[in-house]
């Protein structure tokens, strides 16, 4: 009967587990000390247990009821936050498996002697926790998902006798059984926890104990989808002698690799769909005739576990190539996948909300009888007893308030795996029913024209024969959602055509299918970039996986931000670090791979329009810098020979990059200098440069980085790799009988410090100051930049009748040459002009400074942003930068108009 109560401290006394508690334990409950159960507090309780006489597998039971009441009372009285009630229930798995672990061994080892490895060292095993265990988020009256591995085959020792050998395997068997009788099995005093071994390889037709060996060819021959999911949360939980030598170390190389690939993995959407209609049928088919049973807030709808699926998913889809993603409570994954953009940040709040408040109700649930069950009480009383634990009026508000967060889920978990939905039953322009395994011929009739000559092909296409089943199927319900859009004006005849070139080398990757159908919004987005110009088709083919920054909700919305992509590769560095991973191979991978994203986000906002050509150099000159100062970071940490905490050196960017106008694919013109004195530093920096270069330049499965080129240094490629600061002034500043000539100066007028020792920035800056501000003899400085201009005009010649953006008379060249003149004669009077601000401004602050005609600096630069745009456009759709000379015949004029004034 249940117990009025009028003061919240005693809350839970009403649960009917409780008060069996108190009847049976109540001598025994002051053991356990004050505040929520940690592994101190509960070995010390054990302690105390044993000393009352009790024996392992009594005691470790009790403990369970004394850990089970005192956080039922801190829980229902709101004086226990989850995550204490879920650490506190770990705890306890760890602390009684480790100590019925120690039993077991103990006893074996009498009459077995030690279990040995063939090279003489004792056998370990280790216990992994799946699931919730894993994750330390266990509720109160949970089973515990138990995988045992030991590391190596082998042999005991025998007894003291040297008799009763056996094998390492059935050694550990044995182990295993003990180990249930004395955490699993039921006695007068209950069990320790309900032990499920069903996820271990083979499930329960498999052995019980298996070896390192014989669980990595499983998991690489038979491994199912599901089983990555379930791998996901995996731990060693005890022994923790094993955790303290840190042997379990060994088994991350044969998880991971299962549990994350290194693509983007969206084959798995299809798989996690099976998996949940399959837990939902089975629901389903408990709750019929049993009405009440639909209210399980871990496995009706909007329940806990679709939670747990929605972000795992994510997790599992995207962590083989970003680290940071890896971690196993839901909570902490949940702020992980918000933070890396997955998710929008209210819907991760939100979705931790749903989660804390269905975790708590099921614990009230499970603390009423102890009983491991989901599904809402069916009395009043006992409803009203959960509704005023959480501290609501009445029951009604606390229905209300679960409904709204299960409608949250479940709107969730439909949107993320409800992707191509649609494509699966809608008909085509024949009233045609293209299902899963859909012929091509069938699906050909929704094209015409060049499309459909060009998907004709793939009837006898080696690759589209060899797809799977379920891999054709996506193929043929793509096509049919594109012959779709095609019709409705969508998308355009040439994006179709484009991705059939770029699909077509793809196929054996499904999961690019996979994407595009779970994704129409980055189906729909691919095929408006493919058809916008021919170089995105070609950077797609080359890094296909960048395909998934178009699922980004923010994409058009946002810019480049140097500080968060810095800050977002040191965090999978950091990731990396933890699991062993961070080889060299997986950093050049990892810089790679951020770079390449970042590079085609810029592309997608380019042929989308939402950024002008000055933004795009903008954006890609800042990526530029980043990637330099990750990399020089990550190899100074890397150098053998490095003698100081960070290096006192400096890079210093020239050319496109210098004057912040970098385009896709270009290279770097840079210049290194150092500023040490330690005698082995021109030594040292040597090595540190050719390494920071080859990290740049080697192309590896993820491709390269930037080409480099250093031409511009002091005395060009017969000079030094990296150059003394001092050495580097004496040059330019015209000191000593080495100096640099004036073409040299003329680059200087485009240069700029990107990054190394903030004291070089100041000093580097003065010497460009001082280069470009010395007084020069005009008529000299003119006759060698034209003589200068002429020699590239010579190696570069154009046809009469068109006219190129770059060489042609009256192009950009001519522009830039007549800025560096400008620059260089003119900065010891017009200081304003030594600025690194780009072509466009200083022509505006010539023409200000009254060097240029009135008119005559503006008209040259609003046809040098022209120029620019014309050359960037063809260069995009691999199209020769001319032109016919009366397409830019007003620019050209203005650019001439502008050579004429300045050089006569």
């Amino acid at each position: 009967m249940p117990v009025t109560l009028s003061a919240p401290s005693g809350l839970h006394l009403y649960s009917r587990f409780v008060q069996r508690l108190h009847r049976r334990y109540a001598q025994m409950l002051p053991g356990l000390p004050p505040g929520p159960p940690t592994r101190d507090k509960l070995n010390l309780a054990y302690l105390g247990l044993r000393a009352t006489g009790l024996d392992v597998g009594a005691a470790l039971r009790v403990l369970r009821q004394l850990a089970l009441e005192r956080l039922a009372e801190l829980d229902c009285t709101g004086h226990a936050s989850l995550a204490a009630v879920t650490h506190g229930m770990t705890w306890l798995a760890e602390v009684t498996l480790d100590i019925a672990w120690q039993q077991v061994v103990l006893d074996l080892d009498d009459l077995h002697g030690a279990p040995t490895t063939a090279g003489g060292l004792r056998a370990e095993m280790w216990i992994i926790g799946m699931g919730k265990l894993g994750a330390r988020e266990l509720n109160v009256s949970s089973d515990i998902d138990l995988i045992y591995v030991y590391d190596e085959d082998g042999e005991t020792l025998g007894n003291s006798e040297g008799r009763n050998k056996v094998s390492c395997q059935e050694y550990f068997t044995r182990a295993v059984k003990r180990m249930y009788a004395l955490i699993g099995e039921t006695t007068e005093h209950g069990f320790v926890f309900r032990v499920d071994l069903a996820l271990r390889p083979n499930g329960n037709s498999g052995p019980s104990v298996v070896s390192l060996g014989a669980l990595e060819e499983y998991l690489l021959v038979q491994g199912r989808e599901w089983e990555r999911f379930a791998w996901m949360k995996s731990r060693v939980v005890a022994p923790r002698s094993a955790l303290l030598n840190g042997s379990p170390q060994a088994l991350r190389s044969v998880v991971l690799p299962f549990v994350f690939r290194r693509y983007l993995d969206y084959n798995v959407f299809e798989s996690l769909r099976t998996l949940h209609q399959q837990i939902r049928d089975h629901a389903s088919k408990r709750s019929a005739g049993h009405p009440e049973r639909a209210n399980d807030v871990k496995l009706s709808r909007g329940g806990i576990r679709e939670i747990e699926f929605t972000v795992q998913l994510l997790q599992v889809v995207r962590g083989g190539q970003f680290p940071e993603l890896r971690t196993r409570p839901t909570l902490d994954a949940l702020q992980r996948v918000a933070k890396a953009g997955l998710m929008p940040q209210a819907t991760a709040d939100a979705l931790s909300a749903a989660y804390v408040f269905l975790r708590q109700v099921e614990h009230r649930i499970q603390y009423l009888d102890d009983q491991q069950t989901h599904v809402l009480p069916t009395r009043d009383d006992d409803l009203a007893w959960i509704a005023h634990t959480l501290n609501y009026p009445h029951t009604g508000a606390f229905l209300a308030d679960l409904d709204a967060h299960r409608e949250v889920v479940a709107q969730e978990f439909d949107t993320l795996l409800g992707g191509d939905r649609d494509c699966q039953t809608c008909n085509g322009k024949g009233g045609k029913n293209v299902r899963e395994h859909a012929e091509l011929d069938a699906v050909l009739t929704e094209f015409s024209g060049p499309v459909r000559t060009r998907l004709a092909l793939w009837a006898d296409n080696p690759r589209v024969q060899a797809l799977r089943d379920d891999a054709r199927g996506r193929l043929m319900r793509l096509l049919q959602r594109t012959a779709q859009w095609l019709d409705a004006g969508r998308v355009s005849q040439e994006a179709v055509l484009r991705m059939a070139d770029w699909i077509e080398p793809l196929l054996r990757r499904e999961s690019y299918l996979a994407l595009m159908l779970e994704r129409p919004s980055v189906h729909e987005r691919l095929l408006r970039l493919l058809g916008a110009a021919k170089w995105p088709a070609r950077y797609l083919l080359q890094h296909p996986g960048v395909i998934d920054e178009l699922a980004g909700g923010n994409l058009f919305q946002s810019r480049f931000d140097a500080a968060e992509f810095e800050a977002e590769l040191q965090a999978r560095w950091v990731a990396l670090q933890r699991t062993g991973e961070d080889d060299e191979e997986s950093l050049l991978n990892l810089l790679r791979r951020a770079h390449h994203a970042e590079q085609f986000r810029t592309l997608a906002r380019d042929v989308e329009g939402v950024l002008s050509v000055e933004q795009v150099a903008d954006d890609l000159s800042a990526l530029a810098d980043a990637v330099l100062r990750v990399t020089a970071r990550w190899c100074w940490d890397r150098l053998k020979t490095r003698h100081r905490e960070t290096p006192a050196i400096a890079i210093m960017g020239y050319g496109k990059l210098g004057g912040k106008e970098l385009g896709y694919g270009s290279d770097l013109d840079i210049v290194f200098v150092y500023d040490d004195e330690d005698e082995r530093a021109q030594e040292i920096y040597a090595s540190y440069v050719r390494k920071l270069i080859n990290w740049m330049t080697v192309k590896t499965a993820e491709g390269d980085l930037y080409e480099i080129d250093t031409a511009l240094r002091p005395n060009g490629n017969a000079g030094l790799l990296v150059t003394r600061f001092e050495a580097f002034a004496d040059y330019q500043q015209q000191r000593g009988s080495n100096t640099a000539w004036t073409w040299e100066h003329q680059a200087m007028t485009r240069a700029r410090f990107v990054m190394g020792l903030p004291s070089l920035q100041t000093r580097f800056d003065r010497v460009r100051h001082a280069v470009i501000g010395a007084a020069r003899d005009g008529a000299s400085l003119k006759a060698e930049i034209v003589a200068m201009r002429e020699r590239v005009r010579q190696a570069h010649l154009v046809k009469a009748e068109r006219f190129d953006v770059k060489h042609s008379p009256g192009a950009m060249v001519d522009a830039e040459f007549a800025v560096q003149y400008l620059v260089l004669l003119h900065t010891v009077a017009h200081p304003e002009l030594a600025d690194n601000v780009g072509n466009i401004a200083l022509l505006q602050r010539a023409e200000k400074a009254g060097l240029l005609p009135p008119g005559v600096g503006e008209a040259a630069a609003n046809a040098y942003r022209e120029m620019r745009r014309v050359q960037h456009r063809a260069r995009l759709n691999e199209e020769p930068t001319d032109v016919p000379v009366a397409d830019l015949a007003a620019e050209r004029d203005a650019v001439l108009t502008l050579w004429r004034s300045v050089m006569g």
